[in-house]
């Protein structure tokens, strides 16, 4: 729930006995799936693509779209418009954790427009929603593609393999050849290149953490600054960061010792969970939840994010606490990271770095996009402005 139209992830699953005990809960391709509580107000189409049948959690509601009146992309985006998000929040029931329940969802009014309108309707905010789709598989094809060569080179270590064996390593020429040793030497870390060499990954970047200035002090918040904290990170389809949820000030900024971090930061999420990771289009101060990999010495930022992604294992394990896990600056700085030489280290910076370029450029598109989307989406609805007028505005964009 919660990244697009399509209820998504990995799916747990449970035997046939089971599902026919919770016969009742079973959603269909085509059903609408709501949050019962926790996040309220989220909503998503059950797919075809996969399976033919769902089991819902108690988390969660199922509606099914009577196809004869009303069309279930147009009542998945009515869902989704700015009204019908605040009447779910005004009907939140508050005893406990927030949540609402079928009833309530069952009497939730809709205006329905007729049907032929409502499939148009769908269909222009459907086509924004089908390019951003697009740019996120794009994306994901590019960051595979980065991560291959990150893999190739310095986990598998491909080329340094290929000569020791006397071979030309595989799509890679001769001038980027040269750049490998081919032979191995002992280290701390097992087998590594000849001539390569092994740090703490806090000799090689600067590893800075964060703090909240009061959110009791409004002259703190509300400025110039962008403020990042974990939950900026979670939701983030790619590794980058092009803005934040929240900014602060310049007294703010003063409270934060660290202070503010330029563009081309990594940052990674510390607790609550440890694993979120991102590098930064814009400067950003970080909150406590943060360890800021600055990298302003050996290593550039795209080989920090790979090898972070990487060895996430071993940063979790050097990870402690009672009530949640948490990665101190202190435990993190001593673990150890490969440093191969500048040469190597250029070659692949030159290689990768289009590659981030593009995944920023589709995001930057996609937000447009987006932006757009929630635009005309109340209008629409509203009759404000007609599909016509829309589609046309929709094609200039696409």
């Amino acid at each position: 729930m919660g990244s697009g139209r399509w209820v998504q992830g990995d799916f747990v699953s449970v035997s046939r006995e089971k599902a026919e005990d919770l016969s009742p809960n079973t959603a269909r391709p085509g059903d609408l799936i709501f949050t019962q509580r926790g996040t309220l107000g989220q909503v998503a189409i059950v797919p075809s693509h996969r399976y033919d049948r769902y089991i819902v959690s108690q988390s969660q509601m199922k509606l099914t779209v009577n196809s004869d009146i009303a069309d279930v992309l147009f009542v998945y985006y009515y869902f989704k418009a700015p009204q019908q998000q605040d009447y779910i929040k005004r009907s939140t029931i508050q005893t406990g954790v927030p949540h609402t329940n079928l009833e309530l969802l069952r009497t939730t009014p809709v205006i329905l427009p007729p049907l032929l309108e409502q499939r148009a309707i769908a269909g222009v905010l459907g086509a924004l929603d089908d390019k951003i789709e697009l740019n996120r598989r794009m994306n994901e094809t590019l960051e595979a593609m980065a991560g291959a060569i990150f893999k190739s080179w310095f986990v598998d270590f491909d080329p340094v393999r290929a000569k020791a064996q006397g071979r030309q390593p595989l799509s890679m020429g001769a001038v980027t050849s040269a750049l490998f040793p081919g032979s191995f030497m002992d280290s701390e870390l097992g087998k590594i290149p000849w001539g390569w060499r092994i740090a703490s990954i806090g000799e090689v970047v600067t590893a800075v953490g964060g703090a909240t200035p009061s959110t009791g002090e409004p002259t703190f918040w509300d400025g110039d600054f962008n403020f990042a904290t974990p939950r900026d990170l979670a939701p983030l389809t790619s590794p980058v960061l092009l803005g934040t949820e929240r900014r602060i000030t310049e007294s703010g900024l003063k409270r934060i010792s660290s202070g503010l971090l330029p563009k081309g930061t990594v940052l990674l999420s510390s607790r609550a969970p440890i694993g979120y990771i991102a590098v930064t289009e814009v400067a950003v101060a970080v909150n406590q939840g943060i360890i800021a990999m600055v990298c302003d010495q050996d290593l550039p930022n795209q080989y920090v994010l790979h090898w972070a992604q990487v060895n996430m294992g071993t940063i979790i394990g050097n990870a402690n606490g009672t009530t949640f896990l948490e990665i101190s600056k202190r435990n993190f700085r001593p673990i150890k990271v490969l440093v191969p030489p500048k040469s190597v280290l250029a070659r692949f910076t030159d290689l990768v770095d289009p590659l981030h370029r593009r995944v920023v450029s589709s995001l930057l598109e996609s937000r447009t996009l987006a932006a757009l989307r929630d635009t005309l989406l109340p209008k629409l609805l509203s009759g404000e402005i007609r599909v016509k007028a829309a589609e046309k505005m929709v094609a200039g964009a696409l």
